[in-house]
């Protein structure tokens, strides 16, 4: 087990974090109830990497294609349509109306095939889900650019935590909300470092300090992974000292797992994979540990925003002790975001899923964030609401 970053190497670790490959996900500004948090009043900040900038557009060129492709091109084939209108409140175009209607009948259709909800074991006693949602804040304190965590004092981004979390309560009474905390435990770098790795391990001690911000909430907290040219194998078990706690869960992102090692790309310039056995060795790792320290059952989520991030996601293990989230990551206008999630997260199912919002760069073309009520017409619903 590797040690831990020390205290005094806090200014480096900060240095290194905000070129971090991952801080190209953008804080977000969306609009919420006192203080408001919107486009006029935060500044949108800039990434620190333009190459995976463009990764969040959620799509590439082929996907993009595709999904232009289904918009209906004339009066006649929009007569086959029943479009759904995505919100009373909030005005979207036809194209993001269609979007939205494929993607629910998308989730109908797997529905009547059996296919959801996904046939598992049992939630045991203690499981989070069916019956609560998660609503988290990602990011990383050390940076300003890597999501909502960080963008803000803490005491602000908590009361901003709050008002997300009564939202979702508000939108959906019969499913409890609950908060939690995702914090970047491991960051992909754009160097090497001294080990070749292109990660960069938290230390301990900000750890610890974002726990302590969670506990003041009673919320959960998710150490996410993102290994770069190491491996889940290697970074997981010095978290492990963590996880036996029974209000820390785990994130993994297969966007930073570089396993072009032969052309020794780095974070950011491909998008990476983690394989089936990645995700069965984190969740039994994670189901061993609930059976060793008693505890309840532990949620493992993993991003995904392309099919090759995660491309045999049906040789993944279900056990009781674990339960997966399929996130629905990257960023983008609301018809691209429902095209993804009906065709990564509706069209391969796992066991539950997630839909990630981005408060700035989900808000670049001018359309406001999609809504808790939007969401919860999706077919299956989301679980798991992240937003960065």
């Amino acid at each position: 087990m590797c040690r831990p970053i020390r205290n005094d190497s806090a200014a480096r670790v900060l240095a290194l974090a905000m070129l971090a490959s991952a801080s190209a996900c953008g804080p977000e500004a969306v609009g919420k109830s006192a203080p408001a948090v919107t486009i006029a009043s935060t500044r949108q900040r800039g990434s620190a990497s333009s190459d995976t900038a463009r990764r969040h557009t959620l799509s590439d060129s082929s996907a993009r294609d595709s999904a232009v492709a289904k918009v209906p091109s004339s009066p006649a084939e929009l007569a086959t349509h029943v479009v759904v209108a995505p919100s009373a409140s909030v005005r979207r175009t036809s194209h993001d109306s269609i979007s939205y209607t494929v993607a629910i009948r998308a989730g109908l259709k797997r529905t009547q095939r059996g296919e959801w909800p996904v046939s598992g074991p049992m939630p045991l006693s203690g499981s989070v889900f069916p019956e609560h949602r998660i609503v988290a804040f990602y990011g990383n304190p050390l940076s300003k650019h890597m999501g909502v965590l960080g963008e803000y004092p803490a005491a602000e981004m908590l009361a901003r935590l709050d008002q997300e979390v009564k939202r979702w309560q508000d939108a959906d009474p019969s499913t409890p909300t609950i908060p939690a905390l995702h914090l970047i435990a491991v960051v992909a770098q754009g160097s090497p470092g001294k080990d070749g790795t292109y990660r960069l391990r938290m230390p301990d001690t900000l750890i610890e300090r974002v726990y302590q911000w969670a506990q003041t909430k009673h919320a959960l907290l998710f150490l996410d992974i993102q290994v770069g040219h190491s491996t889940v194998r290697a970074e997981l078990p010095r978290l492990l000292h963590f996880l036996e706690r029974p209000d820390v869960h785990l994130g993994l992102d297969p966007e930073f797992s570089m396993h072009y090692d032969k052309e020794g790309s780095k974070p950011g310039t491909k998008i990476g994979t983690l394989m089936a056995d990645d995700i069965n060795y984190a969740a039994q790792t994670l189901a061993e540990l609930v059976t060793e320290k008693h505890l309840t059952p532990k949620v493992l989520v993993v991003h995904r925003f392309t099919k090759r991030m995660l491309p045999n996601p049906r040789h993944i293990h279900l056990d009781p002790r674990v339960q997966i989230v399929m996130d629905m990551d990257g960023w983008g206008p609301p018809w691209l975001k429902f095209d993804s999630y009906r065709d990564y997260e509706v069209a391969d199912p796992v066991q539950f899923t997630g839909f990630k919002l981005f408060f700035h760069n989900d808000a670049k073309s001018g359309e406001p964030l999609i809504t808790p009520h939007e969401l919860l017409h999706l077919v299956p619903k989301p679980l798991y609401i992240q937003y960065q």
